[in-house]
């Protein structure tokens, strides 16, 4: 019978695969376009992290003009960025914390603490963006703050539990080595007559 518990040596790469996962949704958010939309037709204004474009209802065009000439645009950027490769550092740690032999569970708890550094400095872009965003920036029609946008907030949600998760698992490293044997519980003295 095979189950994959906590001390199931594959499910050692959940936390990488995690981490993975929220690099794929940071790509994502610094290379897509749709940060900021226009809620309904006509689409006249999308921004991504970089630049902010507009265009006429009846233009096909797309008028763009770079948010890095604001300096909220560059902090925004650079805090965004500066977690997102933080980010990228801490998944390659954790790749070799989980494939030597023996792990070093101080080591894995230095990458949760880093984490929650990233975690700190993707909500700083994520909070500067909006907020300076519709303060700075003429904005035409009803828009959303739309799918790339979410996906930044959603890599920042997989990283702040990733980090609880490598905080946490030195307080459970005998059962993670497979140290400690199985308790089983027997429901009826009938089933284990050699307790009584």
């Amino acid at each position: 019978m095979v189950a994959c518990g906590l001390a199931c040596w594959r499910c050692r790469w959940l936390l990488p695969l995690l981490l993975g996962l929220a690099i794929i949704m940071g790509i994502i958010a610094l290379a897509g376009r749709g940060w900021l939309e226009s809620e309904s037709e006509p689409y006249v204004q999308q921004a991504s992290l970089w630049e902010s474009c507009t265009r006429g209802e009846e233009d096909l065009n797309w008028s763009c003009e770079s948010l890095m000439d604001y300096g909220w645009g560059r902090a925004a950027a650079a805090t965004y960025l500066v977690g997102f490769v933080i980010l990228v550092i801490c998944f390659a740690l954790a790749v070799i914390a989980f494939s030597i032999e023996i792990l070093r569970f101080n080591f894995v708890r230095g990458i949760g603490g880093l984490l929650f550094v990233v975690a700190a400095f993707q909500i700083i872009g994520l909070v500067i963006y909006p907020v300076k965003f519709t303060e700075e920036i003429p904005l035409m029609g009803d828009n959303m703050f739309s799918w790339a946008y979410g996906f930044g907030w959603a890599s920042t949600v997989v990283v702040i539990g990733c980090a609880f998760f490598f905080c946490c698992l030195p307080n459970w490293e005998d059962e993670v080595l497979g140290n400690i044997k199985p308790t089983y519980y027997y429901s009826s003295p009938e089933r284990a007559p050699y307790l009584n």
